[in-house]
């Protein structure tokens, strides 16, 4: 090719099999197609990032429709089975019967039902509900003498948001006052220990407490709540690796 006149740039003819190669890249369907990209050293300067996203966002390879269609179903299937699950269990371990299926049924979700705050019992509302208001507190004996009151949470005493995130300390609370859970009793000490212990004021001695009050009927059908009394549930001597 001539140079026009009054050209003075220095032009270099290229044949045709010289030149740079457009690249080849995917476009949706999985169709091989060349780009009109051409990797030589013209134009690649002054572009800003929207150019270059554009440039790389036709190279992105796609999920095949095949592929999102079964995933989203497995999705499905995995949702219906987790909701389908907890329903059948739920029902099995509340229903008041005495079938000959239950109980195994319930002895398979039990450590589950524990482990995740979902066990119920039907002793809350029937055949007798509970007449008694009850709930445990601790007294932390501090090496200096001094003395301190803990209490788990309590619901009355909770917002409507919080209640939701703390029911369970209700249940454990409850629980805890069982004699066949005494087991139990020394790892809650050793737990208030450390949540009420600094280097400088360790504690020295957890007493847990138990309060209740009796909801005694009246004449009417109505209830009322009798005065509150308590008893030393269990003491505990907190040890120096305790609170380590």
């Amino acid at each position: 090719m001539l140079p026009a006149a009054g050209d003075t740039r220095e032009h270099t003819d290229v044949n045709a099999a010289e030149r740079p190669k457009p690249l080849v890249g995917e476009i949706p369907g999985g169709k091989q197609t060349e780009s009109p990209i051409v990797c030589d050293n013209i134009g690649f300067e002054g572009k800003g990032k929207a150019y270059w996203y554009r440039v790389l966002s036709r190279f992105r390879t796609r999920k095949p429709p095949e592929q999102v269609f079964w995933l989203q179903r497995a999705k499905r299937i995995a949702i219906n089975l987790f909701l389908g699950f907890h329903i059948l269990a739920i029902t099995c371990w509340c229903l008041p019967l005495d079938t000959p299926l239950l109980p195994p049924c319930r002895d398979l979700v039990r450590p589950y039902f524990l482990w995740a705050g979902l066990f119920q019992s039907w002793d809350a509302f029937s055949p007798t509900p509970w007449s008694t208001n009850s709930y445990i507190e601790a007294t932390v004996v501090y090496k200096d003498g001094s003395r301190k009151t803990w209490a788990f949470p309590r619901m009355e005493q909770l917002s409507l948001s919080d209640r939701c995130f703390k029911e369970r300390y209700r249940k454990f609370s409850e629980n805890l006052q069982n004699d066949e859970n005494d087991a139990l009793w020394p790892d809650v000490s050793r737990h208030i220990a450390r949540m009420n212990s600094t280097p400088s004021k360790p504690a020295k001695t957890i007493i847990l407490v138990q309060k209740w009050s009796f909801i005694v009927p009246r004449a009417d059908g109505s209830y009322r709540p009798e005065p509150w009394d308590q008893h030393v549930l269990y003491g505990y001597g907190v040890k120096h690796e305790d609170v380590q």
